[in-house]
């Protein structure tokens, strides 16, 4: 070969390397995503639900609210169940809305009821955007109420970008980079996507209240690799049956009802279990209707073991007009004969039909009070917001949580009692209680956990303590 070929094949050789490094490569986090809005019209999408106008504008999807119409939904016709998705959205500061994810509807419900996961975005509600609603069923499922910085993620009136992951059990969003839910749920493993615009009653604005979304895209294969890395940021909520998350476990969670045996709990008053009034089946813990008596029937339960400083949560659902309680820093041995065992109490109850309601001070019988004591109240939300209260016969959450004296009540998520044991305040709210007669009621420096039996059908699952005491912690 002569050298002036060699020279010209080493010249075009060096060429094609130096063009093919010029290559404008995309970042391995790029690659895999689809486009689901094409910027210029609403192809792949049908309206569902109400009347509200959805159209394209400026490169954006725009929802403007109907008056007088239900929610509005703009649907995939595709289905999805595990993926990664991103969009932008700016919200008019007087609306809620959100985006549906692994969605359903009902044919039969208004030409299309939906119902299904939701992420939550808005401007009259800014600090529990990027929370996690489930619409048309359970309602919040990951509020923002304990976790301040997610809280302050949402631009009123701005774009925000989001970013939700839902692969699995695992559903966790982000919004402007912030983290703001880490939910594992399986109700649901597939459905649709959906653009929520919300019903109003009336415009008090008269002005076109409006919703944009823009730069759509979703990633669905090879999510392990891409999927943000777990962190400890936010607290998870798990609504997991009877089991516990890895990272629950890791946290120093624990069982306190195993879903299927009396392991762990015996009788208030006797050092076994009840052998009536109380029934295990399909994973749910049930004490029986026996006709509103107190701890007449199986009785009282309570677990094995005594708690100081804990962390507490469990499900419960009641019937219609039930009465039920949740009880802490118990003594067994205090009341003889018949009667509930004396403790502080979260009270479980049919606020709207059981006569209990209205009994007591200024609703301190209510449901999530600590009963006789001090009244619920939504102090996550501030006030005027009324508590947040599943109905009878769907499942509510009740957390109680306890650091030395300081005592917290939740109910559903949301913040709705909160005291210290030993002060003045509580030492004379004691005193004006039926507990008066009870020496240093309250006030005992440890005791088991108790399930009451009043006579009424209530059924509790997913019972689980962290026991800072056994981990060291407070």
């Amino acid at each position: 070969m002569s050298k002036n070929l060699l020279s010209f094949t080493n010249v075009l050789c060096l060429f094609f390397a130096l063009t093919s490094c010029m290559v404008d490569k995309k970042p391995a986090s790029d690659l895999g995503w689809q486009n689901l809005f094409d910027g210029a019209s609403l192809d792949g999408w049908r309206q569902l639900g109400g009347a509200a106008r959805y159209h394209v504008q400026d490169g954006a999807i725009v929802g403007t609210v109907a008056v007088g119409t239900e929610n509005s939904f703009l649907a995939s016709y595709e289905e999805y169940g595990d993926f990664i998705l991103e969009f932008d959205v700016k919200v008019d500061p007087a609306l809620t809305a959100g985006v549906q994810f692994r969605s359903l509807k009902q044919d039969h419900y208004n030409g299309g009821h939906v119902f299904g996961y939701q992420l939550r975005t808005g401007g009259s509600s800014p600090s529990w955007s990027g929370g996690i609603y489930d619409e048309g069923r359970r309602g919040w499922l990951y509020s923002l109420s304990r976790s301040p910085p997610s809280r302050a993620a949402f631009r009123a009136s701005d774009w925000n970008h989001v970013r939700l992951e839902v692969i699995g059990k695992s559903i966790r969003s982000w919004v402007n980079g912030v983290p703001t839910a880490d939910l594992v749920d399986d109700v649901t493993s597939k459905g649709f996507l959906a653009l929520q615009v919300p019903a109003i009653s009336d415009d008090v604005y008269q002005r076109e209240l409006q919703i944009h979304w823009r730069n759509i895209r979703i990633k669905t294969d090879n999510l392990g690799i891409h999927k943000t890395p777990e962190n400890k940021d936010i607290e998870q909520f798990s609504f997991l049956k009877n089991k516990l998350t890895s990272r629950e476990e890791n946290e120093g969670w624990e069982l306190l009802w195993d879903g299927e045996t009396d392991q762990g709990w015996v009788g208030a008053k006797t050092p076994w279990f009840p052998e009536k009034g109380w029934k295990m089946e399909d994973g749910v813990l049930s004490v029986m209707s026996s006709g509103g008596g107190e701890a007449r029937n199986g009785g009282d339960i309570i677990t094995r073991r005594d708690f100081s400083n804990f962390e507490l949560e469990l499900d419960f659902r009641i019937s219609l007009g039930a009465n039920s309680g949740i009880k802490y820093f118990v003594d067994p041995d205090l009341l003889k004969g018949r009667g509930s065992a004396i403790g502080l109490e979260f009270q479980i109850l049919d606020d709207e039909l059981h006569p209990d309601a209205k009994k007591g001070v200024s609703g301190n019988r209510t449901l999530g009070s600590l009963y006789d004591l001090i009244s619920a109240a939504n102090l996550s939300e501030g006030k005027g917001s009324a508590k947040r209260v599943n109905p009878p016969e769907q499942w509510n959450r009740a957390r109680i949580v306890v650091r030395g004296d300081s005592v917290e009540h939740w109910l559903n998520n949301t913040l709705v009692v909160k005291y210290r044991r030993g002060t003045q305040m509580f030492k004379a709210l004691v005193a004006y209680s039926k507990y008066a007669k009870w020496p240093n009621f309250g006030e005992w420096d440890t005791g088991p956990i108790l399930l009451q039996d009043h006579g009424d059908l209530v059924s509790f699952r997913s019972i689980k303590i962290k026991d800072f005491d056994s981990l060291g912690t407070q």
